[in-house]
C-alpha cells in the first residue's frame, strides 16, 4: 500500500479520485463500470491518432519538424493516458505503473509521465469491508477482533488497510481485498490485451504478448495474500540475526487469500527528514543501513522487497528500520545468477556464442529471435565494448566506460541489415532485471534524500565483487586462456575465415545481391499503391451504390474510406520520391 489517504466524507459507488499533479491535486470522476472499456479504447485511438497525425504532417514538413514535435506528443499522450487510468481505477492504475517500469519500448518522456501514477483510490464503504471479512473469516469484524476501526488508514486499487486489535490484545493492520476485484481484474486484463493488440498493428513493437503475460502473473500474485504472507516470513527469516531490520509478523489465524492480518508497526516515514532530525536519527547511518540491507537481500539471499516506496519503510527512534507491504518481491533466478558471470567470461574470451548463450540463459534473448540477427547485433556491440571499455585491473571499480559512445553508433546497425523491428524482436528485458533496476532507482532516491553525500557504490562494491568474482571462478586463468585463444587464432585461421567455415557448416551463410534492394523497394511500393487504389475504387463504387440506394450511413462510410485510400496513395508516392532523392 502507498501512503495513507483521508477517507472521503461520502463513500458512494463512484467517489472522485484524488490525483496528484506536482503539489496540486485534481479530482477525476471515475467512469461507470459499463463504460470503462469504451473509455480505454477511446483513449488508445486518440493517442495512436496523435502519432499518426504527426507522422503524416512530417511527410510534408520534414524530419526536423518531427524531431521538434515528437517529445511534446510523448508528454501530452502520457498525460492523457494517466488521466484515463486514474478515472478508470480498478486494475488500470497498477498496470500503468507496471508498464512504466517493465517496458523498454516506451519513450523516456512517456515513461516519466506514467511513473507519476500513484496507486491511491478512495476507500470502499465499510459495509463492503465487513462483507469481505465475513466471507473470509466467517464472522463480522467486530466479532473476530476486539476492536476494528471502520476508517481505513490506506487504500489502493486492489484493497485497503484497517487498524484493529486482536482478542489477545495485539495491535494489528488488516489488509482487505476489495469485493468483486477478481472479476474486475479479469475483465481489465482482457481489455488490456486487446489494447496491446491494437498498438501492435500501428507500431513495430515486438513481445507485447510477453509483457501482458508478465503483468497478468504479477497482478494475480498480488491478489493472493497468502503469497505476501510467505514473502514476509521468508525475508524476515533471512534477517533474524540483524537487530536493526524489522518486519511485521503475520497472524495466520486471521489471514486468508483475501485478508492479511499482520502486527501493526510504528515508525516515521523514511522520507520525512524533519521528523527524523527531531528524533536525532543519524541519517548517514540510516542510508548505509538501507543500502546494506538491500545488498544482503539481492546479492546474498537472492530475494528482495521490490517496492521501496518511502511509505513502505518506517524508521524507529533508535535508527532501525521496518519494511512494510510485500505484495511485490523480486528474485534473481538461478539462471540469472549463473548467466552474469558467464556473460562476463564470454566478453573476456571474445566468444560471441558464449555471450549469446549467457544472454539467452538470463532471458534477454526473445524466444522467437532470429539467432543470426541476434549474433550480428551482439558482435557489433561486443566490438564497440572492446573499443570503449578499458580495464586497468581486475577490480570492478576500475572499469572505465563511456555509455554514450555505444548509443551514438546505433545507426551503424542499419548497415548490418538490422532494423528497429529486428532489434526489439531479438531482445527483451526480463522481469527480474527490470524490477531490480526500478528497486535500485527508488532506493538511491531515498538515500540521496537522507544523505546527499552518500556514495552508494562504495557500499555496494564488496557485495558485487563477491557475487560476480566469487571463489568458484578463477578469473586470472580466464584472462590467460583468452590470450592463448587469441594467439592461436592468429597462428591458424584468421577470425573471419573461422566464422565463414563455422557458418557454412551450420548452413547459415547468406548471400547479398547489391543493387537489388531499390528494385524490391519500388516493386513493393507499386504493389501497395495498387492495393490502395483498388480499395479506393471499391469504396467509391460503394459510395455511388449506397447513394443511389438512399442509405446515408453507409454512403458516408464509403466516402471516408475512399478519402483514406487517397491519403495513403499520396503518402506512398511522396515517400517514394523522397527515397529516390536520397539515393
Amino acid at each position: 500500500m502507498d501512503e495513507p489517504l483521508p477517507r472521503p466524507d461520502r463513500c458512494d459507488d463512484h467517489p472522485p479520485t484524488v490525483t496528484p499533479e506536482g503539489e496540486n491535486q485534481v479530482l477525476v470522476r471515475p467512469i461507470p463500470r459499463s463504460f470503462r472499456f469504451l473509455k480505454a479504447y477511446a483513449t488508445t485511438f486518440r493517442v495512436i491518432g496523435a502519432y499518426l497525425w504527426l507522422r503524416l504532417k512530417s511527410r510534408f514538413l520534414g524530419r526536423d519538424y518531427f524531431e521538434r514535435r515528437v517529445r511534446l506528443v510523448h508528454v501530452r499522450s502520457a498525460q492523457r493516458v494517466a488521466r484515463t487510468l486514474l478515472s478508470l481505477q480498478g486494475l488500470f492504475i497498477k498496470v500503468g505503473q507496471l508498464i512504466s517500469v517493465m517496458t523498454n519500448f516506451l519513450p523516456e518522456e512517456f515513461r516519466k509521465g506514467l511513473e507519476q501514477l500513484q496507486d491511491r483510490v478512495p476507500a470502499r464503504p465499510y459495509t463492503q469491508v465487513a462483507r469481505r471479512i465475513r466471507e473470509e473469516l466467517g464472522a463480522d469484524p467486530h466479532e473476530r477482533f476486539a476492536r476494528f476501526d471502520e476508517r481505513p488508514i490506506a487504500s489502493a486499487s486492489l484493497g485497503q488497510v484497517h487498524r484493529a486489535t486482536t482478542k489477545d490484545g495485539r495491535d494489528v493492520a488488516v489488509k482487505v481485498q476489495h469485493v468483486g476485484i477478481g472479476e474486475v481484474v479479469r475483465k481489465d486484463l482482457r481489455t488490456i490485451r486487446r489494447i496491446l493488440s491494437i498498438v501492435h498493428r500501428f507500431f513495430p513493437v515486438e513481445n507485447l504478448d510477453e509483457y501482458h503475460r508478465q503483468i497478468r502473473e504479477m497482478v494475480q500474485a498480488e491478489l493472493d495474500f497468502t503469497l505476501e504472507a510467505d514473502h514476509i516470513r521468508l525475508i524476515a527469516r533471512n534477517f533474524r540475526d540483524e537487530p536493526t531490520v524489522h518486519f511485521p509478523e503475520v497472524v495466520p489465524e486471521l489471514s486468508t487469500r483475501a485478508v492479511l492480518t499482520t502486527t501493526f508497526c510504528e515508525g516515521v516515514n523514511v522520507a520525512h527528514v524533519e521528523e527524523l532530525d527531531r528524533l536525532c536519527v543519524d541519517r548517514k547511518k540510516l542510508a548505509r543501513l538501507l543500502i546494506t540491507s538491500y545488498c544482503q537481500m539481492i546479492f546474498v539471499d537472492g530475494v528482495y522487497h521490490a517496492d521501496p516506496h518511502p511509505g513502505n519503510i518506517l524508521v524507529r527512534a533508535d535508527g532501525s528500520i521496518t519494511f512494510l507491504d510485500f505484495g511485490a518481491i523480486g528474485t534473481l533466478s538461478p539462471s540469472m545468477r549463473e548467466g552474469i558471470p558467464e556473460f562476463l567470461e564470454g566478453v573476456i574470451r571474445r566468444n560471441t556464442a558464449q555471450i549469446l548463450g549467457a544472454l539467452r540463459k538470463m532471458g534477454f534473448i526473445s524466444v522467437a529471435a532470429d539467432e543470426v540477427v541476434a549474433e550480428r547485433i551482439i558482435e557489433y556491440f561486443h566490438k564497440r565494448l572492446q573499443e570503449e571499455v578499458h580495464i586497468d585491473s581486475l577490480n570492478l571499480k576500475d572499469v572505465k566506460f563511456d555509455p554514450n559512445q555505444v548509443f551514438r553508433n546505433l545507426a551503424d546497425l542499419s548497415g548490418l541489415g538490422v532494423s528497429l523491428r529486428d532489434l526489439t524482436g531479438a531482445f527483451q528485458i526480463p522481469r527480474d532485471w527490470v524490477l531490480l533496476e526500478r528497486t535500485l532507482l527508488l532506493l538511491m532516491g531515498i538515500c540521496t534524500t537522507l544523505d546527499p553525500e552518500t556514495r552508494p557504490m562504495e557500499i555496494i562494491y564488496p557485495y558485487v565483487r563477491e557475487y560476480v568474482f566469487g571463489p568458484e571462478r578463477d578469473w586470472t586463468q580466464i584472462f590467460v586462456e583468452s590470450i592463448k585463444d587469441t594467439a592461436l587464432s592468429y597462428l591458424t585461421l584468421p577470425d573471419q575465415v573461422q566464422k565463414f567455415v563455422q557458418r557454412s557448416l551450420k548452413g547459415q551463410l547468406e548471400v547479398q545481391v547489391r543493387g537489388l534492394a531499390p528494385v524490391l523497394d519500388r516493386t513493393a511500393r507499386g504493389v501497395r499503391q495498387l492495393t490502395y487504389a483498388l480499395l479506393g475504387a471499391g469504396a467509391w463504387l460503394g459510395f455511388l451504390y449506397f447513394d443511389h440506394a438512399g442509405n446515408p450511413v453507409w454512403r458516408e462510410r464509403c466516402l471516408w474510406a475512399a478519402g483514406a485510400a487517397l491519403v495513403l496513395i499520396a503518402g506512398s508516392i511522396l515517400a517514394g520520391r523522397r527515397n529516390a532523392r536520397r539515393r
